[in-house]
């Protein structure tokens, strides 16, 4: 990928391909970074930072983690240089449809009957990443899907997974059961023995809060290891 040009320059003065709105007419919105398209919500910045610079200036704030900045409030924008109440009120409008899109796809995925259609669920979503991130799948009785959380999101070796979040999401949604996924960058689908310890603290809390933990899977881009089929759960 091409690096970005000077901070100072006006988006309208970089190469075509180095432009966010440019490169998503030319290949997709896919191809964008988190960074180019929150600049393209923004629509500028100011006389010393182009909309791309202030993009990631707001997301280092919040770690790089969209369910944070999500969570904000149009005062905590407007602390940003170059932010004003209307590219506020843009950002988190984009931000809600973002939550109301996530919940509409939740209520219509079907039920999990076995790793496979776990597998095929969360495929989409973190087999290609080259970071580790942490997802929480939320089952009703029936073991139909609920809702799908991120947890958490790290570098290419491993994510921090802190049981209380993990929990906080499952009581929050009165869900009856959780099936628990990372994924591995580098392809390897065996579990890591800091994988097979955070598996076994989260399954004895969901005992503890009636809460089972009825599977953990590790999804790559070559296929998954669940831990449930393997007899750990």
């Amino acid at each position: 990928m091409a690096s970005y040009p000077e901070r100072h320059l006006p988006i309208s003065a970089w190469a075509e391909d180095d432009r966010p709105r440019e490169k998503l007419l030319l290949k997709s919105a896919a191809v964008l970074s988190d960074a180019e398209l929150l600049a393209i919500l923004l629509g500028s910045g100011s006389r010393n930072e182009s909309a791309v610079g202030l993009a990631r200036r707001i997301l280092d704030q919040y770690q790089h983690n969209l369910n944070d900045l999500g969570r904000t409030t149009i005062p905590d924008l407007m602390k940003f240089k170059g932010i004003g109440e209307a590219k506020a009120i843009t950002l988190l409008a984009a931000m809600e449809l973002g939550r109301r899109r996530q919940h509409k796809e939740a209520r219509s995925l079907p039920a999990i009957r076995n790793s496979e259609d776990a597998y095929r669920l969360l495929q989409p979503l973190v087999a290609d990443l080259d970071h580790e991130q942490f997802w929480l799948i939320l089952l009703n009785r029936a073991h139909q899907v609920m809702h799908l959380e991120q947890v958490s999101a790290g570098g290419v070796s491993g994510t921090v997974v802190d049981p209380k979040i993990i929990f906080r999401h499952a009581l929050n949604a009165l869900a009856s059961s959780i099936i628990l996924c990372h994924n591995h960058p580098s392809g390897n689908t065996r579990p890591s023995p800091s994988d097979l310890e955070i598996t076994k603290r989260l399954k004895l809390a969901g005992q503890q809060l009636e809460i089972p933990v009825v599977d953990h899977l590790i999804v790559t881009h070559r296929g998954y290891y669940s831990f449930a089929d393997e007899g750990i759960l």
